[in-house]
């Protein structure tokens, strides 16, 4: 589990950063807002560049997420869980928590609602909050002995088939130690953040986010008796590509294409991690409840005997 982090308190909260998902329908108007309230609650603000670009706001300063990280003491995300897995990645080496706004759909990281925003805001920046820390992978792909890519993944690694090309063949180390040939349309290794993504749609498990583990989970394997496994995120991971065309290694979806034969890819976890801020009361048992619809048995009428 990782150890807490510990919050600026609400007097040491000077400047805010906003971060938005600039082409989503409506999102201007949540942007400015959120602006409006930060300036009459006397905190300076400022706004990520790429969204600065396609959204204008008044008295906000423009900044890179590199100059968020050194300027800004909390950032709050407006869109989906995208939006949030993008910026994560860039703040994650300077340690600024980060609030999610929900604007997309399903909202797993992104997880106060429009509606009523303000109110849940006003109480989360003078102090009333929930945080947690989430863990990052950090992945490197090996030709012949030399690094030729490196990224960090908030929720996965996969390695993939191209979509027309036959199944890929791959040999899995863990801490150097052999696991197993595979054959299937690929293998996905992913936080527990990541478990809820396209992990779980492959048939892996649920991974509570304050579990120090890491998740494999095979796409569409030739043998059924290859199944999801969790391993301490200790561990390195080694992939090596033994067979199959068109393979490609993705790092939360942004891909590295045309792998070779005998190329490594090395997954382990990042020495960097994640600061969640959620409302008081937050549960994360509430967030799957909701977005994967689970149901409660009603408390009298119907109850099994």
């Amino acid at each position: 589990m990782l150890p807490a982090q510990p919050l600026p308190s609400p007097s040491k909260i000077k400047t805010v950063a906003i971060v938005g998902k600039y082409m989503a329908a409506g999102i201007e108007q949540s942007l400015s807002e959120i602006s409006a309230f930060l300036h009459g609650a006397g905190y300076a603000v400022v706004l990520e560049a790429e969204t600065a670009r396609n959204v204008a706001l008044p008295n906000t300063r423009p900044m890179t997420p590199e100059e968020i990280g050194r300027h800004a003491d909390v950032a709050i995300v407006v869109g989906g869980d995208g939006t949030m897995l993008g910026i994560a990645r860039q703040l994650a080496p300077y340690g600024v928590p980060l609030i999610g706004i929900n604007q997309g759909r399903l909202g797993f990281m992104t997880d106060i609602s429009q509606e009523g925003m303000i109110p849940v805001l006003t109480d989360m920046l003078s102090g009333k909050v929930e945080s947690e820390r989430r863990s990052l992978l950090e992945g490197t792909v090996e030709r012949d002995g030399q690094v030729i890519f490196s990224a960090l993944a908030f929720n996965d690694v996969v390695v993939a088939r191209g979509a027309t090309s036959g199944m890929a063949e791959l040999k899995v180390e863990v801490d150097g130690r052999f696991m197993y040939n595979q054959r299937s349309d690929g293998l996905i290794v992913a936080t527990p953040t990541g478990s809820t993504a396209y992990a779980l749609s492959a048939g892996g498990p649920l991974l509570h986010p304050s579990l120090s583990g890491m998740v494999l989970v095979p796409i569409a394997p030739h043998a059924l008796s290859n199944r999801p496994i969790v391993v301490a995120d200790t561990c390195t991971i080694e992939i090596e590509i033994m067979g199959g065309r068109e393979i490609s290694v993705n790092f939360d979806m942004q891909s590295l294409a045309s792998l070779r034969h005998h190329d490594r890819i090395f997954v382990r976890r990042s020495a960097h991690a994640i600061t969640f801020l959620h409302p008081q009361g937050w549960s994360y048992y509430d967030t799957l409840r909701e977005k994967l619809h689970w149901h409660e048995y009603p408390s009298q009428a119907g109850q099994l005997k």
